[in-house]
């Protein structure tokens, strides 16, 4: 007798949309590859938490580099271990690299958001990244800065991941940005056929931030709306890209309830939810439909951009300039959360290599 298949397979089975896992721990990536995904993501949120969920391993690699490194800083010893971490997930997407010949299989690291004021910098870093193992694609963040950066880089021939990302604005500016990048990659007759370059958008970030200011302006309409602004906002991004011809995927991160998987389901784009989240889809017993072409209703996009301006600087392809991306709620609390991340690995390292009395 044949194995019933799950939600999520059926999903990967049927259709255009793909699966990755939103984590980069060993034991969670294993898991979410034997349910389909075929492609992980790795921040320093994430990448915290793989070596908190490994700690005597990593802490005895961290003493060896300690050794190896003796002029090291805390942080560059900080970021050897993230390479590490994340070379030891790319190895899991090895197959489906060589299946989809580059366009799946791609395991994310991400730019320190200590050099996010320099684009070269977070250029140079990328390429980096890229060389460590040929299944990398380097995650770059949405800013005034990044959207800079991620044009550079893509000329270079990195694989690019488009980060702290929540607006249709931020992923149209971006996405046009790799475009760019490709096409002079062309013109000097480079290749770009293995390259597999996607922009994220933050959905459940974007309804943080949203749901945020509905409560600091004291706002009354019915607050399950704002359940569907990252959907809504989703969904318009994913049409520009097709009307634009943009050859980047959108990708769906940060994920706050189940409509920001059944909603997206039978586009060509990246679901990218966090292990819990895809535990309970597999629970759930749901039966994939093809729904990204279902439009939200009219009236919750019609309310929220009535009562929302920033719900409209989401929502809206000019609802931001790129200088703008950098003001926004969004952006600055994730910004600040990556950078915070650094700060408590760099502790991790600390307390290894100058143990308190």
């Amino acid at each position: 007798m044949t194995e019933e298949l799950t939600p999520l397979e059926k999903m990967t089975q049927r259709g255009p949309t793909v699966l990755w896992n939103d984590s980069a721990t060993y034991a969670e990536l294993s898991q979410s590859v034997a349910w389909g995904a075929v492609g992980a993501t790795c921040n320093p949120v994430i990448a915290l938490a793989a070596i908190r969920s490994d700690l005597p391993r990593w802490t005895k690699r961290i003493a060896e580099l300690g050794e190896e490194m003796p002029e090291a800083s805390e942080s560059e010893i900080g970021w050897r271990v993230v390479e590490e971490v994340s070379l030891d997930a790319a190895k899991l997407l090895e197959p489906a690299f060589e299946k989809y010949n580059g366009y799946n299989g791609r395991l994310s690291m991400q730019t320190d958001p200590r050099k996010a004021r320099n684009a070269l910098a977070l250029a140079d870093q990328a390429e980096h990244f890229a060389n460590l193992a040929k299944n990398i694609i380097v995650k770059i963040p949405a800013t005034s800065v990044g959207v800079k950066a991620i044009e550079d880089a893509t000329y270079r021939g990195v694989n690019v991941n488009v980060t702290v990302s929540f607006t249709v604005a931020q992923a149209v500016a971006t996405g046009e940005a790799i475009e760019r990048g490709l096409k002079r990659r062309e013109a000097e007759g480079k290749d770009v056929s293995t390259m597999g370059p996607v922009v994220t958008i933050m959905v459940g970030r974007l309804d943080d931030w949203l749901k945020a200011c509905y409560a600091k302006q004291g706002l009354i309409f019915d607050p399950g709306y704002l359940e569907w602004a990252g959907v809504a906002a989703v969904k318009k991004a994913y049409e520009e890209f097709n009307k634009r011809g943009l050859r980047a995927r959108v990708l769906v991160a940060a994920y706050r309830n189940g409509l920001q998987w059944t909603e997206f389901i039978g586009g060509n784009l990246v679901l990218s939810p966090p292990f819990g989240w895809q535990k309970k889809f597999q629970a759930s017993g749901y039966e994939p439909v093809d729904r990204m072409d279902v439009p939200v209703d009219p009236k919750i996009i019609e309310t929220l951009y009535e009562k929302m301006p920033e719900f409209r600087k989401a929502y809206d392809v000019d609802g931001m300039t790129p200088e703008e991306f950098d003001d926004f709620g969004a952006t600055r609390k994730t910004l600040r959360q990556f950078l915070g991340a650094d700060e408590e690995l760099d502790q991790i390292v600390r307390d290894i290599l100058i143990p308190a009395p």
